[in-house]
């Protein structure tokens, strides 16, 4: 069976370690090329676009793909609406392999937002020490707010960061003690976060909940995909249903 797995996440990487070297599948796995320093996958990896729903419908047809999983970042909206267009145009399964979404906890301060842009707004007009992790390709938007000092924490570093700022480069699981430090040593006032859901970068919610510091949550794109699995054995189950 010939899959296509879009990747770029710890759940798309545990699921290619799962499927690399079985007999039964021939997966191959397929990235942005927006990070710099991918992580190493154990399938064959193509790197780069496809060319919009027309070049990813052409490559389900032309590569004989059989089912398709969607298991890119919860914010990759436009790759995500991409592959429903495409999966349906080519007559391809679709599942989408993502993350539950975080919810606020008691003692947690949060205030949710739709986009960058209005999380820029939502840090008001005094001055404030920030802790950016909205990623390289968002950070642009906060050069409407250049009033407060940011610490912008990414994979790589961004095109246009906002004037003041810290530039950290780290890839994640990060743990509480570190996060602790982290916003303890730069003084932080306030996190912005994206929903991203799962553990790796959890941790930071939990130092902000301890330190009683406000959180700018920018709620999650809704999927289009009617199939959404939450795990990666839901994932292996699904595609043995599909393969049945």
């Amino acid at each position: 069976m010939r899959l296509l797995l879009l990747g770029g996440t710890s759940e798309a990487s545990e699921l290619a370690r799962r499927l690399a070297g079985r007999a039964d599948f021939e997966a191959t796995l397929s990235l942005a090329g927006r990070t710099s320093r991918p992580a190493a996958y154990a399938l064959p990896t193509r790197v780069g676009g496809f060319g919009g729903i027309e070049g990813l419908t052409r490559y389900l047809i032309d590569n004989r793909v059989e089912a398709l999983i969607d298991a890119t970042h919860p914010f990759a909206a436009r790759m995500s609406a991409n592959a429903v267009a495409a999966a349906e145009a080519a007559g391809v399964p679709l599942a989408v392999l993502t993350r539950p979404e975080w919810a606020p906890e008691a003692g947690d301060d949060w205030r949710e937002v739709e986009y960058a842009a209005e999380a820029a707004r939502a840090l008001g007009e005094a001055p404030r020490r920030v802790f950016l992790t909205v990623g390289r390709l968002q950070a642009g938007a906060f050069r409407a707010a250049p009033q407060h000092h940011y610490v912008l924490r990414s994979i790589d570093a961004p095109e246009e960061p906002p004037p003041s700022v810290e530039l950290v480069l780290a890839r994640p699981p990060f743990s509480l003690d570190d996060e602790l430090e982290l916003m303890a040593s730069r003084r932080i006032d306030m996190l912005v976060s994206k929903n991203s859901g799962g553990e790796a970068t959890r941790a930071k919610l939990d130092a902000a909940r301890r330190l009683k510091l406000p959180v700018v949550m920018i709620r999650r794109p809704p999927l289009a995909a009617q199939t959404v699995l939450y795990g990666v054995e839901d994932a292996l189950g699904w595609i043995h249903g599909v393969a049945s």
